[in-house]
């Protein structure tokens, strides 16, 4: 009987030196992450075992010290890829941030930037990326315990400005050392695409009113195409077939509400899920824990 390293655990935390970034860290055993996508650059290390994920058509493994990035909006999957399971550290990083650092590395304006679908093998780079996770998580753990001391002092947590330094200077660091040696740019992977305005098109009828019902018909006849037509080519261009990508983004647009403090009922509702149940089985397989453990986080 093989006895599992790793359980399925998973944190889900939040730093003002990273804004608007989710940041995890977690271990899985048993756990199988369905095709999904995110809004963020996602920028993981596996820190021992390996994960398996299919991504852009291909099946992909990620062993310990390896940095498997996701582009945003990019659909893929994610299971344990040995027995034991995998444990990582992911920095889910807004597109703005990632795009605002190239662009200062650069000295002028720069494209997206955008990373390819092999894993990335680069030691050096996994380490830095993990010191400055710890580093994050650190920090955070200490605002988090200062905070619960002086809960009714505003700012209360008051981190020594020396570790501040100390922990900006490793996340830059990870960060612009992603960005040196393995970014490409967005308009060099895309290139001209003559169907990219119907899938723009048929994607902002799908998230302008995320409760309002849709069907095949309406995407088809938005777009002049048959609704086979239609779907085939959004199914192509983003990996997922439009109401399981509606799906995704509903489960996106849940994150700021449940962080605010809204009730996981109230979330499913104005997300446009049929009910609660079906909200949290949709959360938990995209995100690896129930909503209101997310929101407890």
């Amino acid at each position: 009987m093989t006895v599992s390293r790793f359980r399925d655990f998973a944190r889900y935390w939040r730093t003002p030196l990273l804004p608007g970034a989710d940041l995890l860290t977690a271990e899985y055993h048993d756990h199988a992450f369905t095709p999904h996508w995110h809004e963020a650059y996602t920028i993981p290390v596996i820190e021992d075992g390996a994960e398996c994920y299919r991504y852009r058509g291909a099946l992909h493994v990620a062993e310990a010290g390896s940095v498997p990035v996701i582009n945003p909006g990019e659909v893929h999957t994610g299971s344990r890829a040995v027995d034991e399971g995998w444990r990582y550290r992911v920095m889910y990083v807004p597109v703005d941030t990632l795009h605002t650092l190239a662009s200062e590395i650069a000295g002028r304006a720069e494209p997206l930037p955008w990373f390819d679908a092999e894993v990335i093998r680069d030691p050096d780079l996994a380490r830095r990326l993990s010191r400055a996770h710890r580093l994050l998580e650190a920090d955070a753990d200490r605002r988090h315990a200062e905070f619960a001391l002086v809960p009714n002092v505003p700012n209360a947590p008051n981190t020594p400005q020396s570790d501040l330094l100390a922990v900006e200077d490793a996340l830059l660091d990870a960060l612009s050392t992603l960005l040196t040696r393995h970014a490409r740019t967005h308009e060099a992977r895309l290139g001209s695409a003559a169907n990219e305005p119907r899938v723009e098109i048929m994607k902002a009828l799908l998230a302008a009113d995320l409760t309002a019902p849709l069907r095949v018909a309406d995407l088809a006849q938005a777009v002049g195409l048959s609704p086979f037509h239609a779907t085939r080519l959004f199914t192509q261009a983003t990996g997922l077939p439009p109401h399981a990508w509606r799906t995704q983004l509903r489960l996106q647009r849940a994150l700021a509400p449940l962080r605010a403090g809204a009730s996981v009922a109230e979330v499913a509702a104005a997300t446009g899920f049929t009910d609660q149940s079906h909200f949290t089985r949709h959360f938990r397989r995209m995100f690896g824990v129930p909503p209101g453990r997310w929101q407890a986080n």
